[in-house]
């Protein structure tokens, strides 16, 4: 089944930043949309999935998107996927946006990307905007007056240093302007626009399918995907209008790299993957911990699971890769989902869904749960019906001591926040309630109130009364 969203139609130009690897597309990128999205570093080909973002300059907005190395042989395995990456972004291009590094010159890699830039765009009336980057002292900038520069018929460069910013407003003064003779131009975005839509991550640990999964969820095929274990390296974002009962819900799903333990990681590129993934965690209202269905849960596993519970998220569990499963029953189906929980106590309040991320089987039905468990976890109870809980649950069962001789004294139940739900359980001074009563009165709220993929947190609180 298809996916039932549609992409927000904010009909902005689009920049597409292109070079060869180790120019600094990535740092101009986080630069100009004022956000270290895309990752950094010196090795060739970090960049293997466009980045996208948006750049406001002087009050209006466009598009830009961050591409990987055009020199395929520094590529390794993802060459002609980081090729493809690029094209695509090219076809949507308004203005061309193409980098050199003033520290090392002009390759011949250029000479021949420029030649097919050129030959691909020349009479299309697509702006070409020629950066020098690098130039973070007055020696490099002296180059780009050189022949070799100004002979490559891209115009002048602007001189640009990407990791200091400067001549980064220059360069957007000449884009904008590049762009403002378009019939699509720069333009103020309505206030109406969503500030704050759902954000839901993709967590696992490597080669679960996030990837294939992601672009199923999305619609489109975004992400690199391929059976090497770390191929994602960066978090991507893409944002969706998802419709249900009239009403247009934003969401932004985040595609992540593979986390796993500590000690296999190899440092460099792959921790700084991971510290994105862990952010993203941080960052997001909804998580969606994917595992592999046709393999045995990993210590990895579960060490996301428990990191989930410290984090307080509010989760779904997907099953992925359940196209391969031989036995669909539903008898199987509950046998497992019984297993996930035996295995995951701690997220007993997970909704299970069994997907694959491969065929799009059953993807769609991870939309309305999301909505469910967004509203689950915004779930405010009215203190007169809390009141009426607490006596209840008092009357119910008689609270456990836990270390001590007194018998303690529950004095109150209040609400201290949402999202996630967090309640304050005020107990007698000096006396102690063992935690199995506190795992009492959050499986009653469950029963009571929907709570449904959201983790409940219940503060004790001594008060001398």
């Amino acid at each position: 089944m298809a996916t039932p969203t549609t992409k927000p139609t904010r009909n902005l130009p689009i920049a597409v930043i292109i070079g060869r690897a180790n120019v600094g597309k990535s740092s101009l990128f986080n630069r100009v949309i004022e956000d270290s999205k895309a990752l950094v570093s010196n090795v060739a080909g970090t960049t293997r999935t466009n980045n996208e973002g948006e750049v406001l300059w002087r009050g209006k907005n466009i598009k830009i998107i961050d591409t990987g190395g055009q020199d395929t042989a520094e590529n390794e395995f993802f060459a002609e996927e980081i090729l493809a990456q690029a094209d695509s972004a090219l076809q949507l291009a308004d203005a061309i946006v193409f980098v050199a590094d003033t520290q090392v010159g002009i390759l011949p890699q250029e000479l021949e990307l420029i030649k097919k830039i050129r030959q691909r765009f020349l009479g299309k009336n697509i702006p070409i905007i020629f950066v020098a980057n690098k130039c973070d002292k007055p020696k490099y900038e002296l180059e780009i007056y050189n022949q070799e520069w100004l002979g490559l018929g891209l115009g002048s460069p602007l001189a640009v240093s990407a990791a200091s910013g400067r001549g980064v407003g220059d360069f957007l003064d000449v884009l904008y302007t590049a762009l403002g003779k378009k019939n699509k131009r720069p333009k103020i975005l309505s206030l109406v626009e969503p500030k704050n839509p759902l954000r839901v991550a993709l967590i696992g640990k490597p080669n679960v399918g996030k990837s294939s999964l992601f672009n199923k969820l999305i619609g489109e095929e975004k992400v690199i995907v391929s059976p090497i274990a770390h191929t994602t390296r960066e978090s991507f974002d893409t944002t969706l209008v998802y419709e249900a009962d009239k009403i247009k819900h934003h969401i932004t799903f985040v595609d992540t790299a593979g986390i796993r333990r500590k000690s296999r990681v190899e440092g460099g590129l792959e921790n700084q993957g991971v510290h994105k993934s862990l952010e993203s965690i941080e960052r997001s209202d909804i998580v969606l911990l994917v595992l592999d269905a046709n393999e045995a849960l990993s210590s990895q596993d579960l060490q996301l699971g428990g990191l989930l519970e410290r984090h307080s998220r509010s989760v779904i569990i997907v099953l992925n890769k359940w196209d391969l499963t031989d036995d669909v029953s539903d008898a199987h189906r509950q046998d497992v989902k019984e297993k996930i929980y035996q295995h995951f106590p701690h997220l007993k309040f997970a909704p299970i869904v069994m997907v694959s991320g491969k065929t799009g089987y059953r993807v769609h039905q991870i939309f309305p749960l999301l909505l469910e468990v967004n509203a689950a976890r915004k779930t405010i109870i009215d203190s007169k019906e809390l009141d009426e809980f607490f006596r209840t649950i008092k009357r119910l069962h008689k609270p456990a001591k836990g270390k001590g001789t007194r018998q303690p004294g529950l004095l109150g139940l209040s609400q201290i926040n949402a999202a996630p739900p967090i309640f304050e359980l005020f107990i007698k001074y000096q006396t102690s309630l063992h935690l199995s009563y506190v795992h009492f009165i959050e499986n009653k709220l469950r029963e009571q109130f929907n709570f449904i993929g959201a983790p409940i947190v219940i503060k004790l609180t001594k008060m001398k009364r």
